[in-house]
């Protein structure tokens, strides 16, 4: 490859995922600088062994290490990563200049070395010499690999799918196995022939006009159900997706249509319940046929169960283009539910009550004909969004539209607030992933004052969390939301290992939060028994604070923990105590050396007497038990004096500091 132009570089560098191992967080912070010019995906690793865990986990095109790393060595690293992928592009940043290194990088074939420090220029350079290689390599596997995947893909889709193929005028060139079993037709009467040979005379012509809008004129893909009849004239209904394949020029050279037959409905009511439990959100529209109880009397059990299920498949038909549903079910009595994944429905983009409202008039403009008797029927609608209840909610609603004859019922106004939340918890969760991934889930520590000495005795590390635009985020805004999903654990385990790093930088006790979901897990106990033999020098400056209101699983597992590291020299405190019920026996069958008391009581203990009270209390049990007190939320003078008159052994709050980054 010739020198290329910087923005060449960029438009190919962006395409690659880089895997960056750097132990020092100060470098890493100023090389991610730079090394995010050129890479949209960076994956951090702070050690040999978690480089080479992570890039065993991820699809990885080049490397960057320093050489100098724990568990394992740069060299060692990239030894293994050689022996795994050879071709994968590595780039050795580091200070080491000794001969021996360089020689035994050229051994390993090691596609670039960078003395530290180093800038843009020298990194430019060191890209456009290695992609040269990276770019033959690539080439060579493609030409390979690409016939035997696409024909592994072309496999997988022909078994599960309707496939079929035309030039731009429309004609047939293409049709698998399953389109010909389908339409009953042979490949060879397909060929040639235009898609109409398959088309149901019932669809409507405004169908077909919006489909070739979208894909000849606009050059887009377009969605949606197709009534097909097949070479013996059975109908069949097809949900379709058909792109146009266009040339470098955008000219369209073919479309290809991709379907799924849909032959019948779910007439099951309690498996709609279970998938409704079994997803987190959903978007439920109910269907009732009106005055369904009157042709119940006019006709036989046979002739109203054939009405119902032909209703349902053409159903389908009259739902507007840009489908968003993924399954229909008949729960009897004319009544019909349509149910898709909440966040499908968002990402479709579609107005709900204007979808319905469209749904319902295509409904009533339309003539069912079943043994050539014509029914004209209408229908009524509600929707709901949710999980608990979104059923009940529907058909709640449901039974309001057909009292007040309305078209259209939404049956949960008060929960949009509900999903626009979820939605936003999506967008928390993705927050925390990036953080977790780039080492920006990190520990402040505020300081906790002898109030006898006015001197720090203490710290307690508090979480927080650096997003993208380097802003700062204390617990409030992702730790709830992580509950929720998978990466709680992993902050927990984060936060750990911040806290008990900064032993070495301060001689105070630290103070670090566990919660009863922490102790519960096996993996953080064991995390956790890890650190504290590998500190055990420091063990007894360690104090856990547990969650006081917090609900408790399995006591047993708490208390077996508890006295496991009570062995090894750690304190126990209970965290906001005072909020909720604080249970007095519970709290001694924890045996705490220290209660933390709530912020909530302390903030107005100079303004409401019940505050005072209540602490007083506290205090007063605490002391009879040999138990020591830690106020938090001291905010000011006034608060501190009174703290000290009832006996209160700490302070906390930012009359003394707030937390802060002590590296």
């Amino acid at each position: 490859m010739e020198t290329t132009t910087f923005n060449n570089l960029l438009e190919f560098t962006k395409k690659l995922t880089l895997l960056y191992i750097e132990e020092d967080d100060k470098t890493i912070t100023s090389n991610l600088k730079l090394l995010e010019r050129y890479f949209d995906e960076i994956i951090i690793a702070k050690n040999g062994q978690e480089g080479i865990d992570k890039f065993k986990n991820h699809a990885v095109d080049i490397v960057i290490t320093e050489i100098n790393l724990p568990l394992l060595n740069g060299l060692g690293l990239l030894t293994q990563i050689k022996e795994i992928d050879k071709n994968t592009l590595t780039i050795i940043l580091s200070k080491e200049s000794n001969s021996e290194i360089f020689i035994e990088t050229i051994n390993l074939g090691i596609d670039g070395y960078i003395i530290k420090p180093f800038n843009d220029e020298q990194f430019k350079r060191i890209l456009e010499k290695s992609i040269e290689q990276y770019i033959i390599n690539e080439k060579n596997k493609s030409n390979i690999n690409d016939i035997n995947l696409l024909n592994q893909y072309q496999e997988i889709v022909n078994k599960s799918t309707i496939v079929s193929k035309t030039d731009s005028r429309g004609i047939i060139t293409y049709a698998n196995a399953n389109f010909c079993k389908a339409s009953e037709y042979s490949r060879a009467e397909l060929i040639g022939r235009n898609h109409n040979i398959v088309r149901h005379p019932d669809n409507p012509k405004e169908l077909f006009k919006d489909l070739w809008k979208t894909i000849k004129e606009r050059k887009k893909e377009w969605n949606g159900i197709i009534k097909n009849r097949s070479k013996s004239g059975k109908s069949y209904y097809v949900k379709s997706t058909i792109t146009p394949v266009l040339d470098e020029s955008e000219n369209i050279v073919e479309y290809i249509g991709v379907r799924n037959a849909i032959s019948s409905i779910m007439s099951d009511k309690k498996y709609l319940i279970d998938k409704i439990a079994s997803s987190e959100l959903s978007l439920l529209v109910l269907i009732q046929i009106e005055e369904f109880e009157i042709l119940d009397k006019f006709y036989n059990i046979k002739t109203l169960n054939k009405l119902e299920n032909t209703f349902g498949l053409e159903l389908l038909t009259y739902l507007p283009n840009g489908y968003i549903f993924e399954n229909i079910y008949n729960i009897g009595n004319g009544k019909f539910a349509l149910l898709t994944g909440f966040f499908n429905y968002l990402n479709s983009e579609q107005n709900i009550i204007n979808y319905l409202e469209n749904f319902v008039k295509a409904v009533r403009k339309s003539i069912l004909t079943l043994d050539e008797i014509e029914y004209d029927l209408n229908i009524a609608v509600s929707y709901s969004f949710g999980k608990e209840n979104l059923y009940e909610d529907a058909k709640c609603g449901l039974d309001e539209v057909i009292i007040k004859k309305d078209l259209i019922k939404y049956a949960n106004d008060s929960s949009i607030k509900e999903h626009l939340e979820a939605k936003k918890n999506m967008e928390v969760m993705k927050m925390v992933k990036i953080a977790l991934d780039n080492y920006n889930i990190v520990s402040h520590f505020q300081p906790i004052i002898n109030n006898k000495t006015k001197e720090i005795d203490k710290y307690e590390s508090l979480v927080r969390l650096i997003d993208e635009e380097e802003k700062v985020l204390s617990p409030y805004h992702f730790l709830e939301v992580s509950k929720k999903g998978n990466y709680y654990n992993k902050i927990t385990s984060r936060v750990l290992e911040n806290s008990f790093k900064m032993l070495n930088h301060i001689s105070t006790q630290l103070s670090i939060n566990i919660s009863s979901i922490d102790i519960e897990k096996e993996k953080t106990r064991n995390k956790i028994f890890d650190l504290l033999s590998e500190y055990k020098n420091d063990a007894h400056r360690i104090v856990f604070e547990l969650l006081e209101d917090e609900e408790v699983k399995d006591f047993k597992i708490i208390k077996d923990f508890i006295k496991t590291v009570k062995k090894m020299g750690v304190q126990i405190a209970i965290d906001d105590f005072g909020a909720g019920y604080s249970n007095f026996e519970r709290l001694l069958e924890f045996e705490p050396d220290i209660l933390k008391i709530d912020g909530s009581l302390i903030k107005n203990i100079a303004i409401d007497t019940y505050s005072r009270n209540v602490v007083e209390t506290i205090v007063d049990f605490a002391k009879k038990q040999k138990i020591e007190t830690i106020a938090e939320f001291v905010e000011n003078e006034e608060i501190f004096d009174i703290l000290n008159i009832i006996g209160v052994d700490y302070s906390q709050g930012y009359y003394f500091g707030k937390p802060e980054n002590l590296n």
